[in-house]
């Protein structure tokens, strides 16, 4: 097994909130509108310190996807989906964007006084039908 190099992100990031590794810059978020089944969920341009598993095809409230779930690549927990190809053309715009779930994420408005803000919303619709 290699070794694990982790990208330490600067300005406002968002967060594994197991064991709090950078995702991704606030400057990626490219939505705040996404739905999962365990609650609400933002999709990102891009994100860091993460695995991506298998692809699988995922039948969403959207249509269906081919999807890979993606782990924080410290801790291992899941933390969303990667969207690798949308079968519906309105959907296309998805394509190798990443959905964060807001219950797995924490934002670091100020990481300095090691203060988080838990990002975790109510239940909400699933994307996953």
């Amino acid at each position: 097994m290699g070794r694990i190099f982790v990208v330490e992100l600067e300005g406002r990031s968002y967060r594994c909130q197991f064991c709090k590794t950078h995702l991704a810059p606030a400057e990626a978020l490219a939505s705040r509108s996404f739905h999962c089944r365990r609650g609400k969920a933002y999709l990102f341009n891009h994100v860091v310190n993460i695995t991506v598993g298998a692809q699988e095809e995922r039948q969403m409230l959207s249509g269906m996807h081919t999807v890979a779930d993606i782990f924080c690549c410290c801790c291992g927990q899941i933390v969303g989906w990667k969207y690798e190809s949308a079968h519906e053309k309105s959907q296309k715009y998805k394509e190798g964007k990443f959905v964060l779930e807001r219950g797995r994420i924490v934002d670091d408005m100020d990481f300095s006084t090691g203060f988080y803000i838990d990002t975790r919303g109510s239940m909400s619709d699933a994307e996953d039908a």
